[in-house]
């Protein structure tokens, strides 16, 4: 199965943002390194990558992490800090996506994120990131 620029620009966004996350290094030199680095050697990566929506996720994601975090932090059923980072970057670009990215439908946000968290998470991380952010979206006025 093909996937769509989009869903790359998600994976590639909660991937930087796990690295961010881990790394404590600047927004900035993630972008950079994750684009350089990352993407080296792929012929096309603009039609395997939306690259401006991974821009949008990522920049989004940390210069709002504040209030992103904020909304997650109710439905946890533990403190933020014991998540999975995998679990964790998956929630905060989701959470993000449904409070300033309104023009992204949010059973498609959420769906997003039960794939990425299948992808990259473990083996139940996408029942755990669906139980979160089903109760996060009516909470944001998305349902």
């Amino acid at each position: 199965m093909k996937i769509s620029p989009r869903r790359r620009a998600r994976e590639c966004a909660v991937q930087a943002l796990y690295s961010w996350s881990i790394s404590q290094n600047s927004a900035e030199e993630i972008e950079l390194a994750f684009v350089t680095d990352a993407f080296a050697g792929e012929d096309e990566i603009e039609a395997k990558v939306d690259m401006p929506y991974f821009r949008k996720l990522f920049r989004g994601t940390v210069a709002n992490i504040e209030a992103v975090d904020a909304s997650i932090r109710p439905y946890l059923d533990r403190d933020e800090n014991e998540v999975d980072p995998i679990e964790r970057s998956v929630l905060r670009m989701s959470a993000y996506e449904l409070q300033f990215e309104l023009d992204a439908p949010y059973k498609v946000v959420i769906n997003e994120a039960i794939e990425v968290a299948r992808a990259f998470g473990s083996d139940d991380s996408h029942k755990y990131i669906n139980s979160i952010l089903d109760k996060l979206a009516p909470a944001l006025g998305r349902k």
